[in-house]
């Protein structure tokens, strides 16, 4: 026999902060993309014009976010009866092209600048306060929006804090282009936006690593830390087939336990509601478990 508890709601508070943080993030990286594209034209820096194109991809980043949470928290139905959870997934790895397509314009401009030996950089004090004022603004949301996604357990938010933390790396990249510039190294300008185009396709790889890691159903907790909490259920006597799947705000598990061949369909019913329970306050995000019943007679694999 099987059992099966889900008790999610069709449209979660996860979901809904979820959704609040990437608002809030989206206005401030426009508002960040605007200050160092704009003065990066008027100053001719290659580096500060690169910076905020890819400031305008962290914001690209966010709308797509906010496009795969609201399909992301549209209920069960019958042609997706596990929910559409992994569109946050799908989500993220559109954030991971953004950053290449990020690295390929940063990359691209800057081997334009060496190859021509155009270097149009203008340095003053007014550049390094808008470099230094963005990067405080992109490091502060960085560490704010990688807390909020371990806290909400969001792999949109994970892969957007990923994207801004590149940004911030473009940054310091071109505050120290800059200052190179200003001491008489103008090709430094277009050189520290090519050290910054392999951080940002790192970034990338890392993104889509853990997006790759859910939709290959990658197990999501350890099958030990499982069977620990199902064999403190009394009746159980032993557990096997132990499977987790899923994103990480939403963890399915399937598993069997053994137990008396005497037992009654009635005892086993709630036994396996026991066992349910019990998986489910020691891993607050599984959504569901399917606990499937097996008399221990010596038959079971």
């Amino acid at each position: 026999m099987a059992r099966s508890l889900t008790t999610k709601s069709p449209v979660s508070d996860r979901m809904r902060s979820i959704r609040r943080v990437l608002w809030g993030i989206l206005f401030l990286n426009l508002a960040v993309a605007a200050a160092k594209y704009l003065y990066g034209t008027y100053s001719g820096s290659a580096s500060m014009q690169a910076d905020g194109i890819h400031s305008v991809f962290d914001s690209a980043g966010n709308v797509v976010g906010l496009v795969g949470i609201a399909l992301a928290a549209r209920p069960a139905d019958e042609g997706h009866p596990y929910g559409h959870a992994k569109f946050e997934t799908y989500a993220s790895l559109v954030i991971g092209v953004l950053l290449l397509l990020a690295a390929f314009e940063v990359g691209s401009s800057a081997v334009g600048k060496l190859a021509t030996q155009t270097y149009t950089a203008e340095v003053g004090p007014l550049s390094f306060a808008v470099m230094i004022g963005t990067l405080a603004v992109n490091l502060g949301v960085t560490v704010y929006e990688r807390k909020q996604g371990k806290l909400l357990k969001s792999e949109i938010l994970a892969a957007d804090a990923s994207h801004t933390l590149s940004d911030a790396m473009v940054s310091i990249g071109v505050i120290i282009g800059l200052a190179l510039v200003s001491l008489g190294f103008p090709m430094a300008d277009p050189i520290m936006a090519l050290i910054v185009t392999v951080a940002i396709l790192a970034t990338a790889y890392d993104v889509f690593k853990h997006a790759l890691a859910t939709l290959s159903d990658h197990a999501r907790i350890p099958e030990e830390d499982v069977r620990k909490a199902v064999m403190e259920v009394s009746g159980v006597q032993d557990a096997h087939r132990v499977r987790t799947r899923g994103t990480e705000g939403e963890i399915y598990v399937d598993l069997h336990v053994l137990v008396a061949p005497e037992m009654t369909v009635a005892a086993a019913h709630d036994l396996a509601d026991e066992v349910e329970q019990s998986v489910r306050r020691r891993f607050e995000n599984v959504v569901d478990v399917l606990v499937h019943v097996e008399p221990d007679d010596g038959h079971s694999e």
